[in-house]
């Protein structure tokens, strides 16, 4: 389907469609349970009971009206009213259906009550005997009645229930939003599902559109998972032979090279359900919690299989064991990897289920994870090369509006050392640029500049320097440019400037060849340009700055590597203590002793002295041409290739392409013509020895 026909669809009214139901919650019942204990706590059920007060309940006395009193609690007081008496006009808001309490009021305490209702007893008796005669009172007091008093207990069920279930209530709704604050609010941040795997499922619903036409670049990679994408379609095509379906693959390369891409790509192929995680998924403070998540990753993808799950990061969780720093304080990582050896190769089957794994360090994962019948094969995810950086281009300008003076070859190879997000980038920066330009189209112009941001930083064109650094930063830019201009190996230069970018108050923009191993003399040669900036300052002014902190850091390094790592000391000789599988990082001691320190010290140093010798020399020797470049770039602030070639000449090393070339063949073509004569010589001696060897066995 095409990208049109996904807008039109996505666009069209959802007429006639039900709308999707509302999942049950558990958590509802929680909440209707609290609203019926706050109902029954609020609710009055009987509300024909008024309040009334001390005056009021001493006139009901005084008419008689009273039947009882039940005292509540030894708080409150309810009253009831006799039938006959409900009837008056007093009571005529209360219904003569309800048998009481008619009315209630707060007592305070009982043992006042008691005398005050002795005492407005008293009264009435008084003024019902008074003006009578003496047989009138005497009848009147045998008629007489006292009120009677009850007492009575009761409880407040849903006051004292809700008093011990608001608090447990609180704490249950702490305990969940902790939960959800360390699970990341997702599926296994609730309180149930603390030990679900929060991978993410692409199935036929949620399909993964990317292919591997989506990927430019990456041939070699592309063909060896390709295999697995053929494992997934066709099973039987391997397994009718006696085959395995392999576990897992491992893409490992630098950062942003494409192997998470790849992986969507594997799964847009092979239209089979993806489960998608990374490897900090599966890590929590819990103890339990990441090998319970593996268990029910695999789970799910057994119910799904044939499917793929990939792990993004698997460091994460795959760090060698018993080399971790924080190794003793919690063991939770060791934990989920016990489990996912166990689920990868352990007494179960996972038929159907491969694993993609991504990594930048495939050095420091642990050895039983690498090993055969789990992650079966490494992809390695190189950065790309010229073809492959221009088919990368290609992919990303598809959406930019571009000038026709843009070439795809030209950014290819003004780009050497960029991974494919590196090359997004600079297509991203360029329509900014264009766009803050207010340009119709893309241009030439701008890719270059992006380029520039991106390695050196935003210009600062503003920043306030003096005549005199600007001179000495001048001078020092030149020392570089003039001595990789003069020595053989030293990479090509594209230009100079001496405009602020970044933290540099100047640049020297080389183009790095390609290629694949590097000699000593090239090693040497780019130390000896490296340290022309300062060897310039020298030269000029007799004396040196703090300029040169980048290069000296750059030199340091390149000639540590030479004489610990490569081997290309003659007092060190042919030893190298360089370490692939990372252990050193954790490491206390260095692999070599005090004295073979001292020693290596001392030939770093000569190596950086030495270089720094012939930088001065050669800049001695071209005082005059130095100067005249130095004061071009303070006239131009900028200045290229073309301008070196005015002052200095033709680089006496550069090369024309086509001859480059014509040399190559013909040394290939010597290669293969020396090998056939070998063979061609070969073949009499070899058939010499069999007719020997056949002799004996006739005679």
């Amino acid at each position: 389907m095409s990208e049109d026909q996904n807008i039109k669809k996505e666009n069209k009214p959802n007429l006639g469609m039900k709308k999707p139901k509302m999942s049950f919650n558990f958590y509802w019942i929680y909440g209707i349970i609290a609203l019926v204990f706050i109902g029954l706590q609020f609710f009055n059920w009987n509300d024909s009971v008024k309040e009334t007060k001390w005056d009021d309940f001493e006139a009901m006395l005084q008419r008689h009206d009273v039947e009882k009193v039940i005292i509540v609690n030894k708080e409150n007081a309810e009253v009831y009213i006799k039938k006959d008496s409900l009837k008056r006009e007093v009571y005529k808001g209360i219904d003569k259906k309800n048998t009481g309490p008619h009315f209630i009021f707060n007592l305070g305490t009982v043992d006042g009550f008691k005398l005050d209702l002795e005492n407005a007893q008293k009264k009435i008796i008084a003024k019902d005997t008074l003006r009578k005669t003496p047989a009138q009172k005497e009848q009147i007091l045998r008629e007489f009645k006292p009120l009677s008093i009850e007492f009575k207990n009761r409880k407040e069920w849903g006051g004292e229930i809700l008093g011990w279930l608001i608090p447990i209530a609180i704490m249950v709704v702490l305990w969940i939003v902790i939960m959800r604050r360390m699970g990341g609010g997702g599926g296994g941040g609730q309180i149930f599902n603390i030990g679900k795997a929060k991978a993410q499922l692409f199935d036929k619903d949620t399909m993964v559109s990317i292919n591997f036409n989506d990927v430019a670049g990456l041939e070699e990679a592309k063909v060896e998972i390709m295999e697995i994408v053929e494992f997934l379609k066709t099973p039987k095509k391997f397994t009718e032979l006696g085959g395995k379906i392999p576990k897992g693959a491992l893409l490992v390369g630098p950062p942003g090279t494409g192997k998470t891409l790849l992986a969507k790509a594997v799964a847009g192929e092979a239209k089979v359900p993806f489960f998608s995680l990374s490897g900090s998924d599966f890590v929590e403070m819990f103890v339990g919690v990441g090998a319970s998540r593996v268990r029910d990753l695999f789970k799910q993808a057994k119910e799904k299989a044939p499917c793929i799950i990939f792990i993004d990061e698997i460091d994460a969780i795959g760090r060698a064991r018993g080399k971790n720093p924080m190794n003793g304080s919690n063991d939770e990582r060791e934990n989920t990897l016990n489990q996912l050896l166990t689920e990868m190769d352990g007494f179960g089957t996972n038929v159907g289920v491969i694993i993609l794994a991504a990594t930048n360090r495939a050095d420091i994962l642990d050895r039983a994870l690498l090993r055969a019948g789990r992650f079966d094969r490494q992809i390695h995810v190189e950065l790309p090369d010229l073809e492959e950086r221009k088919a990368i281009f290609k992919v990303h300008m598809r959406p930019l509006k571009l000038d026709k003076t843009v070439d795809f070859e030209f950014l290819a190879k003004q780009t050497p050392g960029f991974s494919g997000a590196d090359i997004a980038n600079v297509c991203n920066e360029s329509a900014l640029i264009a766009a803050r330009k207010d340009k119709p189209e893309i241009q030439k112009q701008d890719f270059l500049d992006a380029i520039d941001r991106i390695v050196g930083g935003l210009e600062k064109r503003n920043k306030i320097i003096s005549i005199d650094e600007k001179k000495v930063i001048a001078f020092h830019e030149a020392g570089h440019a003039a001595v990789s201009w003069l020595v053989e190996h030293a990479h090509p230069l594209v230009k100079v400037t001496i405009v602020p970018r970044g933290k540099a108050l100047g640049a020297a923009w080389y183009l790095p060849e390609e290629r694949q191993i590097t000699t000593s003399e090239q090693m040497f040669d780019e130390m000896v340009a490296t340290l022309g900036g300062r060897a310039s300052e020298e030269v000029v002014f007799g004396r040196i700055s703090t300029g040169a902190l980048n290069d000296l850091e750059k030199v340091t390094k390149q000639a540590y590597a030479m004489v610990v790592y490569y081997g290309l000391n003659e007092k060190i000789g042919n030893m190298s203590y360089y370490d692939s599988s990372g252990s050193q990082e954790y490491a206390l001691t260095k692999p070599f002793s005090e004295k073979t320190a001292q020693v290596i010290d001392e030939e770093i140093h000569k190596l950086i002295e030495k270089a720094y010798l012939r930088a001065k020399t050669l800049l001695t020797d071209n005082k005059n041409l130095l100067e005249k470049l130095a004061l071009l770039l303070l006239e131009k602030e900028v200045i290229f290739k073309e301008d070196l070639e005015g002052i200095f000449g033709k680089r006496l090393f550069d090369k024309d392409v086509e001859e480059a070339k014509k040399e190559e063949e013909q040394k290939q073509a010597s290669i293969l013509a020396q090998n056939d004569n070998v063979s061609t010589t070969l073949d009499p001696i070899a058939e010499e020895k069999i007719e020997t060897e056949e002799k004996p066995k006739e005679e």
